[in-house]
């Protein structure tokens, strides 16, 4: 019987604790205040816990001494110590000396020398054990800092653990965010550096483990008065109270770098800013933190994190100001012992100068970027404010959040738990507000409702705004939330597109070659004389006349006649010529002229002689009965012919496409996929009959084949013969009974037939055929071992999603965070109904430009996600989220052109509990659009799924041709760019290069046009990518590599009048005429129909004097 969820969590957590090793092994150089050789012990503290104390040893004479202590603290993430507080909190280390005791002295008096600190971080990036040495800062008044000032006094450490505090998946999928706040600047005249000392806090929420958001609370800043910059680089430090030694307050190797505020990410980055950030920044007050607060990010909160941003875009950073004093004293102990509604009033007037910045993070959602720093205006803080921009409905501040932030590394606060009760017992100004302007509201008095909005008007908020302050922060993450393409990867694959050509082979030339030419005219000149002879007497032949000695006479004179009265002998004679003067020259090397007449005789008669024999030869050649020789190979494959197919019915031109597939054909009637292809071309083009023939000569060449039994049986229902169809299919499902798309076609079919019945045992079947294969691959994914466990790499696993499903969502992509609305829009049984509700929903929504990328919050938890756990308690990798029967059916129905069960297929998928409106279902629903041409409802179908999952490139390809249709060249550019900008390619890759090479090219965008169609070369290469090759490099004025591009357009399609026209174009450049006018009769003769290009032509023409054999 297998375990529950939740009997797997309980077991997994008890062994989640993993203990941390600390050595303290000795010190160097360490004096004391009254001794040489003083007894000092040292102390070891983390997260504000003392985890233990050295035993007290002398000093020896040279200022070491060693301790070799050992203790340890368990890291574990319900317990006192988890992974967030390695990240963003050192391991303290105070050495303290034991002074002599004096005369009637009854207790130990102790000397505080140094501190210092340890980052962990290296147990979070896969180390086990490391040995430092860590120098030892004074504190202030310690005789290391009076009395010896110079020392360079140390502590040698050694951290180990077990195993490793994170699995192979958490290393690989996680991420460790790094937020630094350096300061605010250009603060309001208000904040003075006398009276009462202030706590300036900032703080902000961020998922860390899941959804489960960490605050980050930044405390303690410093008011300076202007009058010059911060010094950088300057060190960032830590986010912790309790290091004493202003030395160690310093992260190591960590500094604030600044830079130019134009190349920030903020939004003070414009020339008119300029002014504004030299004041801010130089003359007027600030506060200043720079604190670096590091937090880890477990796989499940990247994903969390990825949503958030696309889904609110800003990200709302609080500031405010709070008495120290308030900090310290009886608010805390009131919330140790219960706390009451006084104590959360006291809390909440405490705070003042509430403001709020709102970071745009979005930035890191682009590819391959891990860092945005930038200034960003703070504005007041107000509820409805923050909700409409970021959909937050809450404050950390106001709501009490931050005093149980200690938990998550808050400074200056004891670590206080917060009473259960006391964010219900103090609600916030705004909501009181709120509910008074509401019962006024119903009461009817607009004025009344004005007075009470203006109870909650944030007047010292309001002095952020007034004085200009800005916050300069800083977000960084080790690795890209989206990676990108490395740019030797993107040159290494370049190089590669084009190899060299072989050298061409050496042309033979001498004796030989001239006699093989004589030879070759020869045997011309005697084909052509046949050629004449059948005409003259083919007709006598054929009625049986018999050819006597006589009649061959008068044949030879009449042939003779008929070649010298109609020129052909002298044509001949012509013909022959050139490849005699090579003779005369290379075989008997005359090149001078002959001195007395009969030398000219003699080699005249050696000549002729000579000549005879070998016209003899050549004709034996001809005349004896030989096989014919092989057709040399063709260029192109079946492959080939299947790309081009393809091209051509993307760009439209279906007549092409249609001659390609019935070369196919031609050249292997045999092959099952030819005709399936054809098949499905002539359904897109609504030639139902010939698609029915093409799918039952694939049957006929294989009765076993279940995709062509499929396809018969769907022509059959377009045709309305529902017997066959039943036949086809119900034949499919026995010759192949695990087969999902079989089981499910069968019941879109029985659906098509209201037979619901059958209908529900068909999908029950194809449901449980795919959770038992779900179920195997998921057994393979877990990968667990007797005694240990194993990782299975993701590569291992069958792929069960298209290439339309990113990276992230195969890891922890719920399907329930779409809009349930949506979901429940509709249960009618017919497609349409839901086809069109959905869009109607979808088409009100905002265009959604790369820029700006929106996804829509989660609203529940997956149904049935759960999260398994290894023998050491760590999560497994997640199989890829369960997908209903009916999206792996659509990819079929889709590339099939099956339009009608593409649709039935969509309704049930939109009602699936399984399904819904996911992105892969826009997708397909705006594709079905687009081949309607139905652009509007295609836009608002894609726009859905950019919102879904933005990181799709099957989703933005699908977006740029829906734009590149309805000429909006821009935007289509900027899809096309972004698609190709993801290290995973769309399945498609072959039109976006195309298009995006177009575009390029009519914005005189030479450069990356060559660069996009030579990508398109590499990978598929066809006469349209190396035609675009040719032209950008036309354009580009590199005339040899255009020609070599258009030769190879040219060989792949002979028949594009274009490749002739720039042909001629390139031959008028290079002053070659015969060719030009060639290319350009052949380019006319296949009727070329761009005017411009047409235009173009002439132009040159008449710029170089030829061209056109016309003139």
């Amino acid at each position: 019987m297998a375990a529950s969820p939740s009997s797997i969590h309980v077991e997994t957590t008890q062994n989640l604790s993993k203990p941390v090793n600390i050595t303290v092994l000795e010190g160097h150089d360490l004096k004391g205040l009254k001794v040489d050789t003083p007894l000092t012990f040292v102390r070891v503290e983390f997260n504000s816990v003392t985890l233990g104390d050295t035993p007290k040893v002398d000093v020896s004479s040279d200022g070491s001494v060693k301790y070799n202590f050992s203790l340890s603290f368990d890291v574990q993430p319900e317990g006192p110590h988890c992974l967030d507080d390695l990240a963003h909190k050192p391991l303290l280390f105070t050495v303290i000396e034991v002074l002599p005791k004096e005369k009637k002295q009854k207790e130990e008096k102790t000397v505080t020398l140094g501190q210092a600190v340890l980052d962990l971080l290296p147990l979070l990036q896969g180390s086990r054990d490391f040995k430092t040495t860590l120098p030892l800062y004074p504190i202030p008044g310690s005789p290391l800092e009076s009395l010896r000032p110079d020392a360079k006094c140390s502590l040698n450490v050694i951290v180990t653990v077990q195993d490793s505090l994170l699995s192979l998946y958490q290393l690989t999928e996680g991420n460790l965010l790094r937020v630094t706040v350096e300061g605010a600047y250009a603060v309001p005249e208000a904040f003075v550096p006398t009276g009462p000392l202030q706590n300036y806090m900032v703080g902000f929420l961020v998922p860390a483990v899941g959804e489960k958001e960490c605050p980050f609370v930044l405390k303690n800043g410093t008011l300076k008065i202007g009058g010059e910059r911060e010094l950088v680089p300057r060190p960032k430090k830590w986010p912790v109270s309790n290091i004493l030694a202003p030395g160690a307050q310093n992260i190591s190797d960590s500094f604030v770098a600044g830079g130019d505020f134009e190349e920030e990410d903020g939004e003070l980055t414009g020339p008119e800013d300029r002014e504004i950030r030299i004041l801010g920044e130089t003359f007027k007050k600030r506060i200043m933190w720079d604190l670096e607060r590091r937090c880890y990010l477990d796989p499940g909160a990247v994903n969390c994190f990825r949503k958030r941003i696309a889904d609110c875009r800003y990200w709302p950073v609080e500031i405010a100001r709070m008495p120290s004093v308030t900090s310290t004293k009886g608010k805390a102990g009131k919330a140790d012992k219960g706390g009451s509604g006084s104590a959360g009033g006291g809390e909440e007037e405490s705070l003042s100068f509430h403001g709020v910045t709102y970071v745009n993070m979005v930035p890191l959602l682009y590819p391959g970027v891990k860092r945005i720093r930038g200034a960003f205006r703070v504005v007041p803080y107000y509820e409805s404010d923050v909700f409409e921009r970021t959909r937050c409905t809450a404050s950390l501040f106001r709501d009490g959040h931050h005093l149980a932030a200690n938990r998550f590394g808050a400074v200056g606060l004891p670590a206080k738990s917060l009473p259960r009760n006391m964010k219900e017992e103090k609600p916030a100004r705004e909501n009181t507000v709120r509910k008074l302007s509401m019962t006024v509201r119903l009461q009817g008095s607009e004025t009344a409702v004005e007075a009470a909005a203006s109870m909650c008007q944030n007047v010292e908020g309001q002095h952020y705004a007034d004085a200009g302050t800005f916050l300069v922060l800083e977000f960084a993450l080790d690795r890209a939330l989206v990676p990108k393409r490395l740019q030797e990867e993107l040159t290494i694959r370049v190089q590669e597109m084009i190899p060299p050509h072989p050298q061409l082979p050496r042309k033979t030339t001498g004796a030989q070659k001239a006699v093989e030419d004589y030879h070759s005219q020869v045997i011309s000149i005697a084909e052509t004389i046949l050629e004449e002879y059948h005409e003259l007497f083919g007709r006598q032949l054929a009625e049986g006349l018999v050819v006597d000695h006589q009649n061959m006479e008068e044949q030879k004179c009449h042939l003779n006649y008929e070649l010298n009265s109609s020129g052909k002998y002298f044509a001949f004679k012509e013909q022959l010529k050139h490849a005699v003067v090579k003779i005369v020259r290379e075989k008997y090397l005359k090149t001078t002229a002959f001195e007395n007449l009969d030398q000219l005789q003699a080699f005249l008669s050696e000549l002729y002689v000579y000549l005879v024999d070998q016209m003899h030869v050549a004709l034996n050649q001809v005349l004896t009965q030989q096989t014919p020789s092989p057709p040399p190979p063709t260029s192109t494959t079946s492959e080939h012919l299947r790309l081009f197919a393809r091209e051509a019915q993307t760009n439209g031109d279906y007549v092409l496409a249609s001659t390609y597939y019935q070369e196919r054909l031609a050249r292997d009637r045999q092959d099952i996929q030819s005709w399936i292809d054809y098949g499905a071309f002539c359904l897109l083009t609504e030639e139902n009959l010939k698609a029915q023939e093409c799918f039952r000569e694939a049957v006929a060449l294989n009765h076993n084949h279940v995709t062509s039994l499929l396809l018969c049986g769907i022509m059959a229902v377009v045709m309305e013969n529902y017997e066959e169809a039943e036949v086809f299919f119900e034949d499919a499902t026995c010759l192949e009974p695990n087969s999902v798309l079989a089981w499910t076609i069968l019941g879109l079919f029985y659906d098509i037939q209201e037979n619901g019945i059958r209908v529900e045992m068909a999908f029950r079947k194809a449901t449980k055929l795919l959770k038992a294969r779900q179920a195997k691959e998921k057994s393979l994914l877990e990968g667990v071992e007797a005694g240990g466990h194993k990782v299975v790499s993701a590569s291992t696993i069958p792929q069960i999603q298209s290439t339309a499903f990113s990276k992230e969502e195969l890891v922890f992509e719920d399907t329930a965070d779409i809009p349930f609305r949506l979901r429940s829009e509709s249960t009618e049984p017919t497609h349409r109904a839901e086809e069109e509700g959905a869009v109607a929903k979808v088409s009100t929504r905002p265009s959604v430009a790369p820029s700006k990328l929106r996804m829509p919050t989660p609203k529940e938890p997956a149904k049935g996600h759960v999260v398994l756990f290894d023998a050491d308690g760590y999560p497994l990798p997640s199989a890829p989220p369960p997908v209903s029967i009916f999206r792996e059916t659509i990819r079929f129905l889709m590339e099939v052109n099956a339009l009608q069960f593409v649709h039935k297929a969509l309704a049930h998928e939109l009602v699936s509990p399984l399904g819904g409106p996911s992105c892969e279902y826009y997708l397909v629903l705006g594709q079905t659009y687009l081949l309607k041409k139905d652009y509007d409802n295609a836009m608002a179908c894609l726009e859905q799924a950019v919102q879904i999952d933005y990181l799709n490139p099957d989703v933005w390809a699908q977006k740029g041709h829906c734009c590149y249709l309805t000429e909006n060249f821009s935007e289509a550019k900027d899809c096309y760019e972004r698609t190709i900008s993801f290290v995973s390619d769309a399945s498609d890759m072959h039109s976006v290069y195309l298009k995006l090479g177009s575009i390029y090219l009519e914005r005189k965008e030479h450069d990356k046009a060559k660069n996009i169609f030579l990508l398109a070369s590499m990978k598929c290469p066809s006469c349209l990518t190396w035609m675009g090759v040719g032209k950008a490099c036309y354009r580009l004025k590199e005339m040899v590599e255009a020609e070599d591009a258009l030769s190879e357009a040219n060989a792949l399609n002979n028949n594009n009048a274009e490749v002739w026209a720039y042909l001629a174009l390139v031959c008028m450049a290079g002053g070659r005429q015969l060719e030009a006018e060639q290319s350009y009769k052949y380019a006319v003769k296949l009727g070329l129909d761009n005017e411009d290009l047409l235009r173009e032509l002439k132009e040159v023409q008449l710029e170089v004097g030829f061209g056109d054999p016309s003139f």
